[in-house]
Order: structure tokens, then sequence, then C-alpha cells
């Protein structure tokens, strides 16, 4: 038995959730049946996701064939310590909002299909992270695309509706340029497995179809992950969604963009070949602006954090413009980093919602007399955003613009360094108006934060502080998931298992 786990350990985090979506769905009449079934399957993957990154690190890749047909003809299922500890990290945020959700989610957004379509969000999350295909990237991402459209309007209001419509329009718009990219991929090469795109696309004459395509993979997975300059339906959409889906878009979705544009970017093509770099370096140097100058006059909280969501996203894509084994492992960890951070301030503006009534910050006041864990709370991860030591944050950024420097690219590195001034400016304007300011008006009765949407969010707090206070192991994790990402000979060897490749691993 043990050995039948070990050998479909790769399967587990998507067949769970599956099997967890199907249930929920067979259990529609009764809401009580499907939280319990949810979270059951939440528990589970996440387990599964540790007993996969336990066996990466151990034995190194893990690979899947599917369709009775060996690699590249088959369809393949991957896992590099990349890989498995995005799948970690997405369960363990997928857990958390299951607990939060005890709180946040009303009856009719149950009845409206919550369970089965988050656990199908799930599915298309790791499958995004564990896929050996390109082609079947994009399955994942339509996955991830319809379970959003209906989770973003469980409540059928107006807001809901028009940021479902702004979503829906600019992320179709990406699928196209995205399987437009795979065609000219496929016309080239012949081929869409990507172990064996890393074998051929190095022996094919470099074309203007080729460079096309890479332009067009860049400029679909940075509509889905809020790039400069089209992150517009970000905060368009994100924050019109009950609070416990949008803590979970807002760590999630964003990063399966990311992680698809480093895929491509590493192991497909390189960052040198056709002033991709240049492109790269100004996008994510407008993203890091652009987000934080927009989240700065907002007043919504949710419109605020919808806005970091994208400066941040600024900071990830310095490892990519940089593309030293150093600025991506600093991109490795900022990833990780920012995935529990910023679904934290997410779950922390549900609770200050649910304490004052208000996502408006000018109607907020008096929390840190009303309820001083609940500021305590904010204060982890708000510091952290900002980068002030010794949090999570400080680390995540020291890694990305100690890189720039290292790379030669200083004025990355002083947008970096200024763009986290703004940060600090914008989470003290929430701590200031929500925490410290009186009310504005008379509190009848002091709200209480239930212990459902405290419990998750002292979690994350307790994650972000470990990583903080000992950030060694996490940083030789990422260094080692740089490195293994990085060297195209292990990942065709371990694909296509073949055993006389100049620098694999045997």
């Amino acid at each position: 038995m043990a050995e039948f786990f070990a050998q479909t350990a790769l399967l587990w985090p998507l067949g769970i959730p599956i099997a967890a979506a199907a249930l929920c769905a067979a259990l529609w009449s009764s809401p009580r049946a499907q939280r319990t079934a949810s979270m059951a399957g939440l528990v589970l993957t996440l387990v599964a996701s540790l007993l996969l990154l336990s066996q990466v690190l151990s034995d190194g890749i893990q690979v899947k064939q599917f369709g009775a047909w060996a690699a590249p003809f088959g369809i393949s299922f991957m896992a590099d310590p990349f890989g498995a500890a995005m799948v970690v990290i997405s369960s363990l945020l997928a857990l958390a909002a299951g607990v939060f959700g005890f709180a946040d989610l009303r009856q009719r957004q149950v009845r409206s299909g919550f369970h089965p379509l988050f656990q199908g969000l799930t599915v298309g999350v790791n499958g995004a992270f564990l896929t050996g295909d390109i082609f079947n990237l994009y399955v994942w991402f339509e996955v991830m695309l319809i379970t959003t459209l209906g989770l973003i309007t469980l409540d059928r209001t107006r807001a809901q509706l028009d940021g479902a419509m702004k979503y829906a329009v600019l992320n179709l718009f990406s699928t196209i340029l995205f399987l437009m990219a795979i065609g000219l991929l496929y016309g080239v090469t012949g081929t869409l497995n990507m172990a064996d795109l890393a074998r051929v696309l190095p022996q094919t004459e470099a074309s203007s179809a080729l460079g096309v395509a890479a332009m067009m993979f860049l400029l679909a997975f940075g509509i889905k992950a809020g790039f400069f300059p089209l992150f517009f339906w970000l905060p368009a959409s994100y924050h019109t969604a009950s609070i416990v889906v949008s803590a979970v878009f807002a760590g999630l979705l964003t990063k399966v963009g990311v992680y698809a544009c480093f895929r491509v970017f590493t192991l497909l093509f390189e960052v040198e070949d056709g002033g991709i770099r240049t492109i790269v370096a100004l996008v994510a140097a407008g993203t890091m602006l652009f987000g934080v100058l927009g989240a700065a006059v907002q007043w919504d909280v949710r419109r605020i954090l919808s806005f970091h969501i994208i400066s941040q996203i600024g900071y990830i894509l310095l490892g990519l413009a940089i593309a030293t084994p150093l600025a991506l492992a600093g991109a490795i960890f900022y990833i990780i980093h920012h995935i529990i951070v910023k679904a934290n301030l997410f779950f922390i503006a549900g609770a200050i919602h649910r304490a004052t009534g208000t996502y408006d910050l000018r109607k907020a006041g008096g929390l840190m007399r009303s309820s001083p864990l609940l500021a305590l709370l904010f204060l982890i991860p708000a510091l952290s955003l900002a980068g002030i030591p010794p949090m999570s944050g400080f680390w995540a950024k020291f890694m990305v613009i100690d890189a720039s420097f290292r790379g030669d690219a200083a004025w990355l590195a002083a947008v970096a360094l200024f763009v986290g001034l703004l940060t600090v400016f914008s989470m003290s304007k929430i701590w200031i108006e929500a925490f410290w300011k009186e009310p504005p008006r008379a509190v009848e009765r002091v709200r209480k934060v239930p212990l459902a949407m405290t419990a998750p969010i002292a979690v994350l707090c307790a994650v972000t502080v470990a990583i903080g206070f000992n950030p060694e192991p996490l940083i030789a994790f990422a260094g080692q998931a740089a490195e293994t990402m990085g060297d195209r000979a292990l990942f065709i060897a371990a694909v296509l298992q073949e055993r006389h490749i100049a620098g694999a691993t045997q």
C-alpha cells in the first residue's frame, strides 16, 4: 500500500479535490454535508501535497505519464521543488480559506455552489503547477477561469456581475493569445511536451514565428498575472467577491500566471532573446509603480490590497528580469511569502468588516481598543508586506533587490526601494484609519470577530513570523528550486527518461 501511494503521489493533489468537488455536487441539497466533505478534501489535499513535496526533496523530480503513451506523445505530469512547493502553499491557503468560510459564507452562497466551485478551483491551480505539457497548462487555466467566474458571482449582485464581465473579457483575450502562441510553437517544433520543447527549441533555428510566440506567451501570462499595463481588471473585480473568495484569488490566481511565465521563460525561451529582458524589466518597474500609486488613493481596504497585489507582482518580476540564480531564488522566496501574506491581509479585511460593519476606512476606527488581538494580527502581515525586518517580506525584498544590484540593474532596485516606502504609507493608512483613530460614530456595541476568522489569520501570521525569524531553510530551498528550474538537462532527463544528457543527474 505504501508503495502504491508513493508511485501515485503526483496524482493525489489533483484526484482528492476532484473527488471532493463531485461529492459536494452530489450533496447539493445539504449545505452542512457539503461543508464537511469540502473540509475533508482540503485537509487530505494538504497532506497529499506535503507528501509529494517530501518525495520530491528526497527522490528528485517526480513524473507520471498518461494515455498509454510514453513522453513526449502522452500526457505528462511533473513535480519539481518549485511546483511541489506551490502546491503545498496553495493547499495550505485553501484550507485556511475553508476554515475562514465557516464565519464568512452565508447559506445562499453555499447553495449557489461555493464548495464544488472552490474544489474545482483547487484542481485547476494544482493542475497548472504540476502539468508537464504546454497545452494542458491552457486546459488548467480554463478550469480556473470557469470556476473563478462562478465564485465571483455567488451573490449575483450588479457589482459582482460587472466585475465578472471585466474579468472574463480580458482573460478570454489572454486565452486567445495563449492558444495562438501554442499553435505557433507546435507549428515550428511539432511537440507540446515541455521537456521535449526544451530539447528541441535550442536546436531550432530562430524565426519570427518563435519570437511572436514568445511575446504572446508573455502577454497572455502577463494579463493573468496582472502585469502593467493590463492589470486594471484585477482591482475592478477582486473586491466584488465575498472576502473568502477574494483572499484566495489574491493569494493564488495571479501567482499561477507568474508561475507559468517563469516556467516558460526558463525552460523554453531565454529572457536574453529578442529583447525580452528589457521588456520584462520595464513591465516590472511599471507594475510596481502603478500598483502602489493606485493603492495610495483608495479608501476601501479591499481595493487598497488589490492594488498591492499588482505592485508586489512587480517585485517578483524582478527575478525574471535579472534571471540569475540568485534572482530566481529571490523570486521563488517572494512568491511563497506573498501568497501567505496577501491572502492573510484579505482575511483581516474581512475581520475588519465584521468588527466595524464597513470596508471604508473613513467610516472605521477604534479597533485598537475594541479588538487588540486583531490589531496585532494585522501588524504582522502589514509589516511583512512593507518589508520591515525581521518579517518574511524583508528577506524577500532583500533577495530580489540584492540580485538587482548584482545584476547591474540598480535602477530597478531603486524603483523597488521607492515602492517599498509607498507600501509603508498604505499599510500605515490602514493602521491609522481602522485601528488607531477613534470611530467616527459612537459604537453602540462591540462586534466580536469569531474564532473561525481569527484562527486561520493567526496560523498564517505564525508562518510569516517563522519564516522571518528563521529564513535560512526557505532561502536554501528557494536556491535549490531555482537551480532545478534552470537545469534543462535535468528536466529533460526526468520527463523523457533519457540517460545520456550532459549535466543530468542520474
